[in-house]
């Protein structure tokens, strides 16, 4: 879902629950780690290709995806070697 700043609101597509994954951010209703998603696309698995891979998930798990990757850079910074 889109929220007004038209940001994804992704917190209705990934959950955290102690009892499932370890705890790990998952997709709602699977056991799919969102990092596992994400670690796909860095390595530039395409889109169609994921999706197959997990036909529990849809473009918008994706999306929401990206969307939580974007949220954590904005709390955490990594540094980087110059």
């Amino acid at each position: 879902m889109v929220v007004e700043d038209g940001t994804m609101d992704w917190r209705e597509l990934i959950t955290v629950d102690p009892k499932v994954c370890h705890g790990r951010p998952c997709f709602a209703g699977t056991r799919v780690l969102v990092s596992v998603v994400l670690d796909n696309m860095a390595a530039g698995v395409p889109n169609e290709e994921i999706l197959a891979s997990y036909p529990s998930l849809n473009a918008a798990h994706l999306r929401a995806a990206i969307a939580y990757a974007a949220e954590l850079a904005k709390e955490r910074v990594l540094p980087i070697p110059a």
